[in-house]
């Protein structure tokens, strides 16, 4: 049940203020206690899922669409507006999901960014990847959750890792293309943004762990509410959403610092994934959920904070690839610990757990934990201290 462990809180956080009716590509199950009701359809079939809308709005008085699937972006978008509800337009989030049209709007609007070079072809990522310098970056153009996503330090290791990404790549729906990009030394952040008929408010700012080189999968997050990072990276991100023309909704973008400096990675134009959203309601108050259903109703969000306090995540993954035999967190010390916000397993004994190259990230994660603390640093510090409590063993594959 990744999609409960994930997104959860984010519709139990909208149904607390709205009724709710879901399109949903399977017969819903966890979701139910917070349905007014709901319609199957493939989100991805335009015209299933229009359908799906308008037997809805038959029975309901629709007030506003939304999602926080990054597949699902841009055909909601259009079903918003098939129906007269307020959305950012989808030409708008196509450019969001293909990064190659993102590079281009951020250079047109002096949006400072990573040298990227669109190809589709071993050769074609060799000559970018010359002329742009080694290390370089390779991506999908159109994908998510850092899939396909390699770092290249030497030609020799190239064509593997163009193999890599590019059949990543070949799943995506905006665009097939490999990007060869620079690569921009320096630590990730990523900044949650809500934006309302085209103003944004920047909320908070999430520092990444990064790890599992080449790889660049994400091993924990922290939220501070008052992280002085914020001032700094507020304006980029702003002028990023600005560029690619979101007008309504929330949003994780994607950032690298470089020698002091902001460089745009990406916008995505939707609530973070793992439980980065949940982070930010721990850490300030501010409920980027409601925000998001409120906006898509057009109504204008209230993000007054009323805490004042960090959150962190952290990631369980095994050491190497295996089959799981077990999994716990001391039942002592999660008792005896109030600032263990949750832990969450979502493999069980007996689970296979490939890590990259042979897969994707979410094959190896076993769960997560989270913490809070009075900040940052506090909150990381109990997150290693928990997860030193934690308890997973892995026979080797």
């Amino acid at each position: 049940m990744e999609a409960h462990a994930y997104r959860g809180t984010c519709l139990a956080n909208v149904a607390a203020v709205y009724d709710v009716v879901l399109i949903s590509g399977a017969e819903p199950t966890w979701e139910k206690e917070f349905l007014l009701d709901y319609a199957i359809a493939d989100p991805t079939d335009q015209a299933a899922l229009a359908a799906a809308g308008r037997a809805l709005a038959e029975r309901y008085e629709l007030a506003g669409v939304l999602t926080w699937t990054e597949w699902y972006l841009v055909p909601v978008a259009r079903l918003a507006r098939q129906l007269g509800l307020p959305t950012t337009a989808p030409e708008a989030l196509q450019g969001c999901r293909n990064k190659h049209t993102s590079r281009t709007l951020f250079a047109r609007h002096g949006v400072p960014s990573a040298i990227s070079v669109g190809v589709r072809a071993e050769r074609e990522a060799a000559d970018a990847a010359a002329l742009i310098g080694y290390p370089v970056v390779l991506k999908p153009a159109a994908h998510a959750a850092s899939m396909g996503v390699i770092r290249v330090d030497t030609a020799n290791e190239l064509p593997a890792a163009y193999a890599f990404a590019a059949q990543t790549a070949g799943h995506g729906v905006e665009s097939t293309q490999v990007l060869v990009e620079e690569y921009l030394d320096g630590a990730e952040v990523s900044v949650e943004c809500v934006t309302h008929q085209g103003q944004t408010t920047v909320v908070a700012v999430t520092r990444k762990t990064v790890g599992l080189a080449p790889f660049f999968e994400e091993l924990a997050h922290v939220v501070d509410a008052n992280d002085p990072l914020l001032a700094d990276v507020a304006p980029v991100a702003v002028a990023a959403l600005d560029a690619v023309g979101v007008t309504d909704g929330v949003s994780h973008v994607e950032i690298r610092i470089v020698d002091g400096r902001p460089r745009l990675i990406e916008v995505n134009a939707r609530i973070a994934g793992d439980m980065i959203g949940h982070l930010v309601h721990l850490a300030t108050g501010v409920d980027l959920a409601h925000a998001a259903a409120d906006i898509a109703c057009g109504t204008p969000p209230d993000l007054t904070p009323t805490r004042s306090q960090a959150a962190a995540i952290r990631l369980i993954y095994p050491a190497y690839s295996g089959t799981l035999t077990e999994r716990c967190l001391d039942a002592e010390f999660t008792d005896s610990t109030d600032w263990l916000e949750r832990v969450h397993f979502h493999r069980d004994a007996g689970d296979k757990l490939v890590l990259p190259p042979n897969s994707d990230m979410f094959s190896a994660r076993i769960g997560y934990l989270i913490t809070t603390g009075p900040s940052a640093e506090v909150a990381k510090n109990r997150s290693t201290q928990a997860y030193r409590h934690l308890s997973v063993q892995v026979t080797p594959a």
